[in-house]
């Protein structure tokens, strides 16, 4: 029963992950459906995350690669091509966008969980984040990649330092943030999931000393490896979909999703 549990929590975590509905949230909510039965361990929670991590990784594994050589050719080799100064910039309002909610996480992000953790706080969460979706559901923008200014930047930076408030998922209102910037929905989620890896990564290496000063992990290294395996391949499948549809303009589904979401929760948990 307890490996049918991690591989459950692996498949919710690699559906939710990459679409705007937060997957925390979901966590917090099926948990909630199961009577506080799931236990959720925040120690296989950081592993599922580096499953999905790993999967969006190597969706952009071409696109990272290339960012990565034009920031080094530009800043050490002194390279002062187009593309590589583009590359530069993109890096750098990468770093810009990420501040706001490493700031916020240090200094309010256990104030917030200790105060918003209610149930009633996850149906707005999910209402919040279905009105957001809803809003800018025909967005199209002009901005391409490389059209990414310096205030757009900080405007989704501060976007998305309240995806540490539980349930308001980050990819969503990182989406949300690109597409009231005006750029078009496939550039919207490139700068979506590339600014996910440096919060993800640092969200990891926090949680790594905890795993390390765990001890006695053995016992969970088999349901650990398969849930890192069934998070990765399930994010890869689920963003693949998600993208297409968000490309498609298809956003109203997701929006009407969290709305049923936040009745639920208000109807059954309040």
């Amino acid at each position: 029963m307890n490996l049918l549990k991690y591989m459950f929590l692996a498949i919710l975590q690699g559906i939710t992950e990459p679409i705007p509905v937060s997957s925390s949230g979901h966590m917090r909510l099926f948990d909630a459906i199961l009577n506080n039965n799931l236990n959720v361990d925040l120690n296989y929670e950081i592993i599922c995350n580096f499953g999905s991590f790993l999967a969006i990784f190597f969706i952009f594994r071409k696109d990272i690669l290339k960012l990565i050589t034009d920031f080094y050719n530009y800043i050490f080799i002194k390279e002062k091509k187009e593309t590589s100064k583009n590359g530069f910039k993109y890096c750098l309002y990468i770093v810009i966008s990420t501040i706001p909610v490493i700031i916020t996480g240090l200094l309010f992000k256990n104030a917030i969980e200790t105060r918003l953790s209610s149930m009633m706080f996850l149906g707005l969460a999910f209402l919040l984040t279905s009105i957001s979706l809803l809003i800018v559901r025909n967005f199209k923008g002009e901005k391409n990649d490389f059209d990414i200014t310096l205030k757009d930047a900080i405007i989704i930076g501060l976007f998305q330092s309240i995806t540490i408030i539980p349930g308001i998922s980050r990819s969503g209102t990182v989406l949300v943030a690109c597409l009231l910037c005006g750029l078009k929905r496939d550039s919207a989620l490139k700068y979506t999931f590339i600014l996910y890896f440096p919060v993800s990564l640092g969200s990891m290496i926090l949680g790594a000393k905890d795993i390390i000063q765990a001890g006695n992990i053995e016992p969970l290294l088999l349901p650990y490896f398969i849930g890192l395996i069934i998070s990765g391949i399930f994010t890869f499948i689920t963003y693949k979909w998600m993208s297409n549809w968000v490309k498609k303009g298809k956003l109203l589904y997701f929006s009407i999703y969290c709305f049923i979401l936040a009745i639920f929760v208000f109807l059954f948990f309040n």
